[in-house]
């Protein structure tokens, strides 16, 4: 099947939560704010926060984004509380192989809402997304090895770790090199 052919929800519930595609205008706002906000943890583990970015090249990396979501390449979700409509973070299916057919799972999260279980209970909804609907035949999560909150994700989401690739990446800021794991969960 062509995947431009998916139907693929712009938008999903959990028990606390609501994922959505990134469509709206102002979006960039919300979420340049959340990277304003986290930029102290968020540059430790991601290249793309090593700055706070203006909130005119956040607009346009959604708008990036949601083009992406339309074209199959990658799905990237906003994640906001179902309640109080606060943004949390964002989580995304990418590194798509349709041939396989698997992808990778990645995630970042406002700080001010850590510790609470939010980003778990959003890559379950992926996790469920990509094997049940997709029908992904692979998932991986990976994640700097020293990166323990990360990690903890897909191993309280029962991934297997499949291994430490080391000396495999640079780390955030490109000074060093770092070991990735590799965690992965098959239909």
């Amino acid at each position: 099947m062509n995947p431009l052919l998916l139907d693929i929800p712009l938008q999903i519930e959990t028990e606390r939560l609501i994922l959505r595609a990134p469509h709206q205008s102002g979006d960039g706002m919300i979420v340049n704010k959340a990277i304003k906000n986290s930029i102290n943890e968020l540059k430790e583990w991601l290249p793309f926060a090593q700055r706070v970015p203006a909130v005119e090249e956040t607009e346009m990396n959604l708008r990036e984004a949601h083009m992406k979501f339309l074209k199959r390449d990658s799905f990237r979700f906003l994640i906001f509380h179902k309640n109080t409509n606060d943004f949390i973070g964002t989580a995304s299916l990418q590194g798509i192989d349709w041939d396989i057919p698997k992808c990778e799972i990645g995630y970042w999260m406002n700080t001010t809402y850590t510790g609470k279980g939010y980003m778990t209970e959003a890559v379950k909804e992926l996790i469920n997304l990509g094997l049940n609907h997709i029908k992904f035949k692979r998932m991986e999560i990976r994640c700097e090895s020293t990166n323990v909150k990360s990690r903890s994700i897909p191993e309280k989401l029962q991934f297997t770790l499949e291994g430490t690739l080391r000396n495999d990446d640079l780390s955030a800021d490109g000074c060093n090199l770092t070991d990735t794991c590799i965690y992965s969960i098959v239909s």
